[in-house]
């Protein structure tokens, strides 16, 4: 490895369960990378699954790497699918829907060291 980069592999991390059998993962974070300035993430959505709303103190940058839901924000709804990248300003109420047949899979960001402080409600009904 080359001085000063660090490999975090994804089956070495803890998972966070999310309702409906997917799950999320903070892979840097300054826990594993000390000194880190900013902290990604790896969620993956299974088909019909609904996250719990959450709003972060900070912004988030999304990649979608596989499948297809909606990014839900309390002003609408966002069709998602591989390769969109997404920028969630600070303190917007979102939540994941998997529309797919297929996990939904994407890379998650912060500018901040490790997972920013967030604020979680129950899933809103449809």
């Amino acid at each position: 490895m080359s001085s000063g980069v660090t490999k975090i592999i994804l089956t070495d991390v803890p998972k966070r369960i999310l309702p409906g059998g997917s799950w999320s993962s903070m892979l840097i974070t300054s826990e594993r990378v000390p000194r880190n300035r900013a902290s990604l993430g790896y969620s993956l959505f299974t088909p019909g699954s609904v996250s719990d709303p959450i709003a972060h103190e900070t912004e988030e940058l999304v990649f979608v790497v596989k499948g297809k839901g909606e990014l839900r924000t309390e002003d609408g709804d966002t069709e998602v699918a591989v390769d969109d990248a997404l920028h969630i300003p600070p303190r917007i109420w979102h939540w994941i829907a998997n529309t797919g047949n297929e996990d939904l899979v994407m890379v998650f960001s912060f500018p901040v060291p490790e997972y920013p402080t967030t604020e979680r409600r129950s899933v809103p009904a449809d």
